[in-house]
């Protein structure tokens, strides 16, 4: 059975310096704890501002959840990074803390981008569990050395009656899955997903 590989793409699909840009990247990434299948190519053919774009779907294999669209756009001489919109792939910029931009040769930049995958995929991921009658009702992803959160999800049919309560009776609009942390209290459950684990 052939093994899949990183980044993969057909090459009539890519000029030169982008095939030169994939090739370094694919290579650093044979030493990440990622599914080959998680790192994607779009050719600036299939885009809408005309540019390379790799990306990397950051995910919780215990839940078989997405959290996070990782990736970076490539014009030949720039490359650009950051969070990525899930459906479209733009940047986006309210996420500034995952944010990178670099100019220079496609080797370098290529090297410049897999540097910035890998601090991502370092930092030390959690998901948060609030549990009522053995279910979970509320869970979020977040990075254990910042608070910053990436992804959540609200039952509310699941939630205590008196949670229910309090947050209707504090005017706490929950909305579309969203978690309100303080609202909720400590986790039940704090799992360790991916990256550096906190206490080390």
């Amino acid at each position: 059975m052939d093994e899949i590989p990183w980044f993969e793409y057909d090459e009539d699909d890519l000029d030169i310096a982008q095939r030169a840009f994939v090739d370094v990247l694919a290579e650093r990434a044979g030493s990440w704890q990622v599914d080959p299948l998680d790192t994607v190519v779009l050719p600036s053919t299939n885009t809408s501002n005309g540019q390379l774009i790799v990306y990397l779907d950051i995910g919780d294999p215990q839940r078989n959840q997405g959290v996070l669209t990782a990736g970076a756009h490539f014009d030949g001489s720039v490359v650009r990074g950051g969070k990525l919109h899930n459906q479209d792939f733009t940047i986006l910029q309210a996420a500034s803390e995952f944010t990178f931009e670099a100019a220079g040769g496609p080797g370098e930049l290529a090297n410049r981008a897999a540097e910035w995958f890998e601090s991502v995929l370092a930092r030390p991921l959690v998901r948060c569990e609030w549990h009522h009658a053995g279910r979970m009702y509320a869970v979020r992803y977040e990075y254990a050395d910042t608070g910053r959160g990436l992804s959540e999800g609200f039952e509310t049919h699941l939630a205590p009656d008196a949670l229910r309560k309090r947050l209707a009776a504090d005017g706490v609009i929950r909305g579309r899955g969203q978690v309100n942390r303080a609202s909720l209290g400590q986790p039940d459950v704090i799992a360790h997903v991916r990256g550096v684990r906190p206490d080390r």
